[in-house]
């Protein structure tokens, strides 16, 4: 069986998702960050599939850090989350891997697409973590009331 690894262009999720875009428009970031990654670490964990982050560093200057909690990475001061997601798609791109690239930007869909990454939209995405929470929730619903007949 294949790796799955998903590539997620973190700002440019923050801007479009429902939970995500409020905090983004003021300004915070930290605040758009958390929520955005508790999402996805939870949706990795279910679908077992590794989630990379990446956020440019235009947003926080001078930073470069990776959090492997979250598996996270702001990019150089002067280097775009698009080239380094289209570097790190082509790096992993391999037989036994299938890589895909969360951003609603089109053109960085279609470089990494002709990379052979499959690609998904900031709204895609949005919706397979909530269809995923939605099942864990039910899952966990279902456990609850089976130990409660214990």
């Amino acid at each position: 069986m294949k790796e799955k690894i998903l590539i997620v262009d973190g700002y440019n999720m923050i801007a479009f998702w429902q939970s995500t875009k409020q905090s983004f428009r003021q300004g915070r970031l930290d605040e758009a960050r958390s929520i955005l990654l508790d999402k996805l670490s939870n949706y990795a964990s279910f679908e077992q599939i590794q989630v990379i982050c990446v956020f440019d560093a235009q947003h926080v200057p001078g930073l470069r850090q990776r959090y492997d909690a979250y598996n996270v990475v702001f990019t150089q001061e002067e280097e775009t989350a698009d080239s380094y997601i289209e570097a790190l798609s082509a790096q992993l791109n391999q037989a036994s891997k299938l890589v895909y690239v969360a951003t609603s930007d089109l053109n960085e869909q279609w470089v990494v697409f002709a990379q052979g990454a499959l690609r998904m939209s900031a709204r895609e995405l949005e919706k397979e973590v909530q269809a995923v929470k939605k099942r864990l929730d039910g899952f966990l619903e279902e456990r609850d009331l089976h130990s409660s007949r214990l």
